[in-house]
């Protein structure tokens, strides 16, 4: 699971933008998002750089969140 944060996404629209350039990366990927917090948590086996590539490409440049240490 990876997080990240896209301070451009402020509303449904930009959710749904955004889970779609997820999804043309990996059609199979699961995105949950907190447009309150501006985060989004995606569910899939491409890595972190193609899934930060695939929101700036689609117009939502994000970056990740640090996980906390276990």
């Amino acid at each position: 699971m990876h997080t990240f944060h896209v301070p451009g996404m402020n509303c449904g629209g930009c959710l749904r933008a955004v889970t779609r350039a997820v999804q043309a990366l990996d059609p199979q990927a699961q995105v949950e998002a907190d447009l309150e917090a501006r985060t989004v948590k995606v569910a899939s086996k491409r890595s972190e750089a193609a899934l930060l590539e695939a929101l700036s490409n689609g117009g939502y440049p994000a970056q990740p969140v640090a996980r906390p240490a276990a």
